[in-house]
């Protein structure tokens, strides 16, 4: 009598790989690689200095002309997304990690570990992430790339951790969780075999959201002034010195209000094709 092969059901594909077929989703990456190699590679191609005076003032001379010192405004943009691009990136995976740590181990621990953990997170969530910032900030003459990520990332992490308490509660309590404590596994190993894995596609949507307002706080924050090189180009800060002339040169503030719009959009995209499929 033969007996008949169960059959073998087919792996369910990765969170990336099912957003990759969303076509929000590869439209949105299309547009961050973009301009991650643009950020990367333009200064490379610029036709002049990074601090070369090329005209007058405000004048028409060049591709976008000139800003308030003279300087040409398309080489200030090919120069001026490294800071934006650096501080957003390492920020977002900064506040990502932290929030995250943060909500597992709410919810996984419970009872008033996780009362005491999430009523502080929510004494810290109420301050407005610009303000947090601003706080740190003005107490300082010039902020360095590490304080400007480590603010962008504490800014981020009381979000991300009320999400990730979120999503943890409904699993830390699913059978395979529970099998596994049954079997002496280390509560460390428990969260990032059996937790973390399960969690990824809420996070990685979270993760583009994040970014998302990376680059806005970034960007807000040179238009105040805080950058670590007031010398050197930077979208927010061209946005505020030029901000005078925008009647005369429009240019000098377009150009990188574009681009921070553009950076904006192509990770919001990502986010959204990711939330798609999570």
């Amino acid at each position: 009598m033969s007996t008949a092969t169960p059959a073998i059901a087919p792996a369910e594909p990765s969170t990336l790989r099912k957003a990759l077929r969303q076509k929000r989703f590869t439209v949105g990456l299309a547009i961050t690689l973009l301009l991650v190699a643009f950020v990367i590679f333009a200064p490379y191609f610029a036709p002049y200095g990074e601090n070369e005076v090329t005209g007058p003032p405000y004048s028409k001379d060049g591709f976008l002309g000139t800003d308030y010192l003279g300087l040409d405004v398309l080489t200030r943009v090919m120069y001026g997304g490294r800071e934006i691009l650096i501080i957003a990136v390492f920020g977002t995976i900064l506040g990502m990690a932290l929030g995250t740590a943060i909500g597992v181990v709410a919810a996984y621990g419970g009872g008033w570990w996780d009362e005491v953990i999430m009523r502080f997170n929510d004494v810290v969530l109420a301050f407005p992430q610009i303000l947090l910032a601003l706080l740190v900030l003005t107490a300082l003459e010039q902020p360095s790339a590490w304080i400007l990520i480590v603010l962008v990332g504490v800014s981020h992490a009381p979000r991300v951790a009320r999400l990730a308490r979120g999503v943890a509660l409904g699993i830390v309590s699913r059978d395979f969780v529970i099998a596994a404590e049954a079997l002496g596994e280390k509560r460390t190993r428990v969260i990032l075999a059996e937790v973390l894995p399960n969690m990824n596609a809420p996070l990685l949507a979270e993760g583009g959201l994040r970014l998302t307002f990376s680059i806005g706080l970034v960007g807000s924050l040179g238009f105040l002034g805080f950058s670590t090189d007031l010398g050197a180009a930077n979208w927010g800060q061209m946005i505020q010195e030029n901000r005078l002339g925008l009647s005369t040169q429009p240019w000098a503030v377009l150009a990188p209000v574009l681009m921070i719009a553009i950076f904006c959009i192509g990770t919001n995209l990502m986010a959204d094709g990711i939330a798609q499929v999570a």
